[in-house]
């Protein structure tokens, strides 16, 4: 089989019959650490005499009946597990494997389902001819990993948690944050600026503006120590506020009182 996407069928020639078996998740767990391809336990299938359905039960190895990390308790799982057997009802069932990079994989009849490196490679295991419920049987030691188990998934994310000594950190309530004060004491001081004469305020703008051409509302405040509705009031006649560009959220003067433009054509 040299291109990808090619099936093997030795299964179905063979006509290989499997059984499909559903396993409770923890046994699926328990198998998973077994070493190497080991023994997890024994298939028993017992017919009273030639009549009747079969019984069929699995007994798992007590090596691997210990369960660790339920509640960080070790519980037993139980060993026998006996099959409720059912039909296939008419349906069409294979098991197909896949082997990865084109190993090859060991059947449990001991033929190979491929051999060599390459690509992807799909084989057909066999048909299913039986399904089955693998159920534990009901025992102390079922039912108490039943009942961890509920717990466990029951349990909060979050816990609260009695102190047994308070905490001694440095995060001690405060009558008011620094900040706070900062905030109340720049309002009592913009509250207590006295409106100035008019003029005395446009005299200030003039001569701030003849060192810089650009000024926002907070330097202007600092200058003029105004409040700042009665600044922007005065503003409003003798400037423009940019709202876009480089100079964004800027005071400038009207072209009329730029008296430095005459300067600036007169270079030309």
């Amino acid at each position: 089989m040299s291109e990808k996407g090619e099936v093997d069928l030795t299964g179905a020639k063979q006509n290989t019959g499997v059984w499909l078996v559903k396993v409770p998740k923890y046994l699926a767990q328990q198998w998973a650490k077994a070493t190497g391809r080991g023994e997890v336990g024994k298939l028993r299938i017992c017919k009273k005499g030639n009549v009747g359905k079969a019984e069929v039960s699995f007994t798992l190895n007590e090596e691997l009946t210990v369960i660790e990390g339920i509640e960080d308790k070790t519980v037993s799982a139980p060993r026998e597990h006996p099959f409720t057997m059912q039909s296939v009802g008419g349906q069409t069932l294979a098991v197909f494997t896949e082997n990865s990079s084109g190993q090859s994989e060991e059947r449990s009849d001991g033929s190979s389902s491929g051999a060599g490196a390459g690509p992807d490679k799909i084989a057909l295991e066999g048909v299913v001819v039986q399904r089955a419920e693998c159920r534990p049987a009901v025992s102390e030691s079922y039912m108490r990993l039943k009942r961890l188990q509920i717990e466990e998934s029951s349990k909060p994310v979050r816990l609260s948690q009695q102190l047994q000594s308070p905490v001694t950190n440095n995060y001690k309530p405060v009558a008011n944050h620094t900040y706070n004060l900062a905030y109340d004491r720049k309002k009592k001081e913009e509250g207590k600026r006295a409106r100035a004469d008019k003029q005395q305020v446009l005299d200030m703008l003039f001569s701030a503006f003849e060192k810089h051409q650009y000024y926002n509302i907070k330097d202007l405040v600092d200058i003029t120590k105004q409040p700042v509705i009665y600044l922007k009031e005065i503003l409003r006649d003798i400037g423009i506020y940019n709202v876009k560009g480089t100079h964004k959220n800027t005071w400038e003067l009207k072209p009329e009182y730029r008296h430095y433009q005459g300067e600036e054509k007169t270079d030309e």
